[in-house]
């Protein structure tokens, strides 16, 4: 039985496809997968007559996660640089022998194919914007024309978004994983319903879950689905799971990053086997659904913190898409809040409409909470305005003056009112440019004005050549 023990260990490791070690608990290499050779670049026999220690000063194991393991006593998951300059993700787990770490099972995969797409898919959204930039210097085209139509129900107008649009527009058709970032409220949903919508899975469900709104304890039965009697309270008749129900169309996993640890090892298993298990069920269910994700937060720094699987953030981390929050397009303010009023005027049966001193504050917040807040704030104003005319959206009111009138306000100066003779366009350049001037004369760099605007340092460089400006005190 010992035998036979053996040999399925030995055909485990010469034919798996990640890259396995066996060390013993006082760092000695024992066994390695062959493929092991050339992702590493040593030999296999050279790997098997070393110890981790000694691999890890020669620059082969960067950094060893056996060493790890033998500091902390726990399991350990990390990314590698091996020597030969591939990234490898790693993952390693003791072996317990009274009390002891009699050996360390290590695995790893090789991620470099996977960052070579990336790349080439940064490259596309790269060409995007060339081709994006020329169509519009030559009056548009047909494919921009198409995207125009497409759009309506998103307010797209500003060229960064129509970027995103166009991207999103050439992947759909394939099934690659979309990962979609962006502050909250820019309008993820909405573009992950669009890239529904584009892809050959259109016709199929299109299934929405936020993570950070299903309790815990019911996050696996809802997501997994049950079979009759799984536990107290089950309906009788079972229950699919919001897997199941996504087949055939597009998964939407809102706020990834509050997934459970333990949903993200169970979420892991269906993305690499495209099988569910129910609750209370011994077999498996096939699945096919193409995945979108989305968060707000920063899942490098929660890889980092020990919140989320490293693995499984490769595995989302295919396609990311950044959506810019909506202080760095303004050009887009105009036709959200077209679209919401008429969504306004449809519900409760008026007409209303928007007084021209009202665009001076709609277009000069900074809108922390990007179209959602927008559209709150719009909503209150609608509501509050006496007349058919709102001449100035409901203001953010502090806590400590909250019994002051939504109305109680002053007139904007003259210089932030729309000129009689002014665009919309043109009115906005003004006041960018009076408020870079501003800052020009008080802030040191164009990083400090990048900090204070809560734009990209780059962005803040275009826009101060775009008006002729430069800042008025180096450091």
């Amino acid at each position: 039985m010992v035998h036979v023990d053996s040999r399925v260990l030995e055909t485990i490791i010469e034919t798996a496809n990640d890259h396995f070690f066996i060390v013993d608990g006082r760092g000695r290499v024992l066994d390695v997968s062959p493929g092991a050779a050339a992702v590493y670049g040593v030999s296999r026999d050279v790997l098997k007559a070393a110890t981790v220690q000694e691999l890890e000063g020669q620059g082969v194991l960067k950094p060893s996660i056996s060493l790890e393991v033998l500091r902390t006593g726990k399991p350990v998951q990390m990314m590698q640089v091996t020597g030969t300059g591939r990234r490898v993700i790693a993952e390693a787990h003791p072996v317990f022998v009274d009390g002891r770490i009699e050996r360390i099972v290590s695995r790893s995969r090789d991620l470099t194919d996977l960052q070579l797409l990336q790349d080439e898919y940064a490259l596309l959204q790269r060409r995007f914007s060339e081709h994006l930039k020329r169509s519009h210097a030559e009056g548009g085209g047909g494919e921009e024309g198409e995207l125009e139509e497409e759009l309506d129900s998103l307010m797209v107008r500003s060229s960064v978004m129509r970027e995103v649009a166009l991207l999103l527009r050439r992947v759909a058709p394939a099934d690659a994983t979309v990962l979609m970032l962006g502050e909250s409220g820019v309008g993820k949903t909405a573009f992950a319903r669009q890239l529904h919508r584009w892809s050959r899975r259109s016709s199929g469900p299109f299934v929405e879950v936020n993570c950070a709104a299903i309790p815990e304890n019911l996050f696996e039965s809802e997501m997994f689905g049950y079979q009759p009697g799984a536990f107290s309270g089950a309906a009788r008749q079972g229950k699919s799971g919001l897997l199941e129900q996504a087949d055939g169309g597009t998964l939407f996993l809102d706020e990834i990053g509050e997934l459970p640890m333990p949903m993200q090892t169970k979420l892991l298993k269906v993305i690499q086997d495209g099988t569910v298990t129910r609750l209370g069920d011994t077999r498996s269910r096939r699945v096919d659904f193409r995945l979108v994700v989305a968060t707000n937060q920063a899942l490098a720094e929660r890889v980092e913190e020990g919140s989320f699987r490293l693995d499984l953030y490769y595995r989302l981390n295919v396609i990311p898409v950044t959506l810019p929050p909506l202080r760095e397009r303004p050009e887009d303010i105009p036709s959200l809040v077209e679209s919401c009023l008429a969504s306004l005027n449809k519900r409760y049966g008026r007409q209303k409409m928007l007084h021209a001193s009202a665009w001076s504050e709609l277009m000069g917040n900074d809108w922390p909470g990007n179209v959602r807040e927008l559209e709150n704030w719009l909503e209150r104003a609608w509501l509050s305005a006496t007349s058919d005319v709102i001449d100035a959206p409901a203001r953010r009111i502090p806590v400590e003056d909250s019994s002051e009138s939504l109305l109680d306000h002053a007139d904007p100066p003259a210089d932030e009112r729309l000129g009689e003779q002014e665009t919309l366009p043109e009115y906005l350049a003004r006041l960018e440019r009076a408020a870079l001037v501003e800052l020009c004369q008080r802030l040191p760099s164009t990083y400090a004005l990048a900090k204070r605007l809560g734009i990209s340092q780059p962005s803040v460089v275009r826009k101060l050549k775009r008006h002729g400006l430069r800042i008025s005190r180096p450091g």
